[in-house]
């Protein structure tokens, strides 16, 4: 357990390795390369209506991002977030899988209770939130020694991470079907920006899809619903690729999603539009996280046995322990 916490510094270092254009040149597989579920412009329409109306019951907990920023998780989440676009990367699965994991992430951080995060147990959430969204969106299914191939300080057994899914899945209730940015990207450019020619509604999706993959990073967009960043990032996207026609795109986008937003949807888009290269760059990693008095350089990845890994520092209910309980009692 001692190796467990001796990483304190990584939530504050501001020596890491910035990645933040690695991520730039990552291939994520995407609906444009098949069929999409919807077919017709009236299916994609009413799917956006059923989206809406959940969307807000798959967001993080109010107050999240005050959450992150007095816990100083602003970092790690952002390095965690880079973890997953990466290994879906690498691993060749849908570019939905990431927003999916993503999302399972900041709701199970916005839930707990927990009040020291170390890296050990960002990087055992990322794994599992990862693990989840795979099972639950792609055809083929990754090994953990696989899914823990890169980038990782620590290496879990496949029994732990089995837990941590447990625990995941129980804080977020079962509910796995998340209404994301990307849920919003898809149904709109499949069918209702449809009248482009191939090249240049190719180069919308690749474009949008990019802009997304941003949004996830930066922690400023968070407490907008899903529809708004989306509705922002084709906004921009458009803009760019269509100047002269855009707003006539734009005018159906605002229809489906609700012009009351319009002031939101703007701030988005400004905050989109102030991002030289990537999302991150704008804050001074050095002066939002002090480094620690104490640092302990990880030269290798530790292997973490079951023994060593306590989850009841997540400040949630153990995996079966409920029914342990009623066990006893019955007895």
């Amino acid at each position: 357990m001692e190796n467990l916490l001796c990483d304190e510094v990584w939530l504050s270092s501001p020596e890491t390795r910035d990645l933040s254009h690695e991520t730039e040149h990552c291939t994520l597989k995407d609906y444009a390369s098949a069929d999409s579920f919807y077919t017709t412009k009236e299916d994609s329409e009413q799917a956006i209506v059923i989206c809406l109306e959940k969307e807000l019951s798959y967001m993080p907990e109010p107050g999240y991002l005050d959450y992150l920023q007095s816990n100083h998780l602003v970092f790690p989440r952002f390095r965690a977030v880079q973890w997953l676009i990466k290994t879906c990367s690498r691993l060749n699965f849908s570019i939905g899988t990431v927003f999916k994991a993503v999302n399972y992430l900041d709701r199970f951080i916005s839930t707990n209770q927990c009040q020291g995060w170390k890296k050990w147990m960002v990087e055992l959430l990322s794994i599992s939130c990862l693990s989840i969204a795979s099972k639950f969106n792609e055809t083929s299914l990754a090994s953990m020694d696989e899914l823990q191939m890169e980038d990782l300080e620590h290496c879990f057994q496949s029994s732990t991470i089995q837990q941590m899914e447990l625990m995941v899945l129980q804080a977020l209730k079962w509910r796995l079907s998340s209404t994301t940015t990307y849920s919003y990207a898809e149904l709109i450019t499949s069918n209702i920006i449809c009248d482009l020619n191939y090249h240049l509604h190719k180069e919308l999706i690749n474009q949008v899809n990019k802009t997304l993959l941003k949004s996830i990073l930066d922690f400023k967009l968070l407490p907008y619903p899903p529809s708004l960043v989306a509705a922002s990032a084709l906004w921009c996207n458009l803009e760019e690729l269509i100047p002269s026609s855009y707003t006539v795109h734009l005018t159906k986008i605002m229809k489906l999603i609700n012009q009351d937003h319009k002031d939101d949807i703007l701030e988005c888009r400004g905050i989109m539009k102030a991002w030289p290269v990537h999302p991150f760059c704008n804050m001074k990693v050095s002066e939002q996280y002090p480094s620690s008095p104490v640092t302990v350089l990880l030269m290798e990845r530790i292997d973490i046995n079951d023994c060593q890994v306590d989850l009841s520092v997540f400040g949630m209910p153990l995996p079966g322990s409920n029914g342990n309980k009623r066990k006893r009692e019955e007895e």
